[in-house]
């Protein structure tokens, strides 16, 4: 086994990283890795419905489809991720198993004098409080499989509250919507304290005596390069981190000075296909020419600011302003 200590905190870098493991390597592979600000979004979900657009943007946090199924998950400096990648053995059928992967955490958090426990159908609990959400992606070329999950050791519980924070009522779509679930940081069950870093080499320490064979590998220059040509065309793009959330609806009733404004938009891979505006505001200009500008327009605030900088808002919706129509229709 391969064990990477990748100290690299740009999630763009990292979701690709496993990525690129997955695919361009053999060798079974444990790392721990940890992410600057970030919401990691299950890969058919649909991002903006699972997210709390104004907390993400005034704070600079990153949003990042992955390669798993599941659902979506905060991360920040607090928390840890672990990402076991392994070949299926000779003459098994590749399959998803959750608590296989995840026994070496519970074994580890032991010599903490902490007693988790797997639970349902992905969670990782310490006094029934979860601490750990796991995900998994086949990649049936290789017949390898990635494992994935978050360990929040001293992560802001306030910040994740807000930053997935979102109005259900806004999107009707068929992508299932996350769980919210009870959570906990390891580092209060902690009978004696210590720091993310020593709790990350502990579980290094762990892995690494658990497997036979074992050699520390770091990224290489053409890894990284490789790595970072995955981040630029794939993992920092709008293509994929919105554009590739499934059809849905996006509905919303803003109250202006001007009157109230229901929003409809039906959405295709992140682009409007429809746009319709209803409510008891008055108009000069006919709204249908910023409903037809808006088909086959990116739903994401810059694009649609383009758009509508192009007409004269005050004249097709009197008294609201170009700000209030574009934060309806988030």
């Amino acid at each position: 086994m391969l064990i990477i200590q990748n100290h690299n905190t740009n999630p763009y870098f990292n979701l690709a990283a496993e990525e690129y493991l997955l695919k361009n390597f053999d060798d079974d592979i444990f790392t721990l890795w940890r992410n600057d600000n970030a919401i990691i979004v299950g890969k058919h979900q649909n991002a903006l419905a699972e997210i709390n657009l104004d907390f993400v943007q005034q704070n600079n946090v990153k949003v990042v489809r992955r390669l798993s199924g599941g659902g979506t998950v905060f991360h920040d400096m607090g928390n840890l991720n672990f990402t076991f990648i392994t070949n299926a053995k000779a003459n098994e059928d590749i399959k998803i198993d959750f608590k296989y992967f995840t026994i070496p955490i519970i074994e580890a958090l032991k010599q903490l004098d902490i007693n988790a426990e797997f639970s349902g159908r992905n969670d990782l609990l310490i006094e029934g409080q979860k601490f750990s959400g796991n995900a998994e992606h086949i990649y049936h070329q290789k017949k390898r499989t990635l494992h994935h999950g978050t360990l929040l050791f001293a992560s802001q519980i306030v910040d994740l509250s807000a930053a997935l924070k979102v109005n259900p009522l806004k999107f009707l779509d068929k992508a299932v919507k996350s769980v919210r679930s009870r959570v906990t940081n390891i580092s209060t069950h902690l009978k004696k304290e210590i720091t993310v870093i020593e709790f990350y080499n502990l579980v290094i320490n762990y892995i690494a005596n658990k497997y036979e064979n074992v050699k520390f590998y770091e990224y290489s220059a053409s890894d990284i390069e490789a790595i970072n040509h995955l981040v630029e065309t794939k993992y920092n793009t709008w293509e994929w981190n919105f554009g590739y959330s499934p059809k849905y609806a996006f509905q919303k009733i803003i109250k202006t000075d001007g009157g109230n404004i229901e929003i409809h938009l039906q959405v295709e891979k992140g682009i409007i296909e429809n746009a319709k505006f209803y409510g008891d505001f008055f108009n000069i200009n006919d709204i249908e020419e910023i409903e037809n500008a808006l088909k086959l327009c990116r739903h994401s605030k810059e694009t649609i600011g383009e758009k509508l900088a192009q007409f004269d808002i005050g004249q097709c919706f009197n008294n609201i302003s170009i700000k209030e129509l574009i934060d309806g229709m988030f």
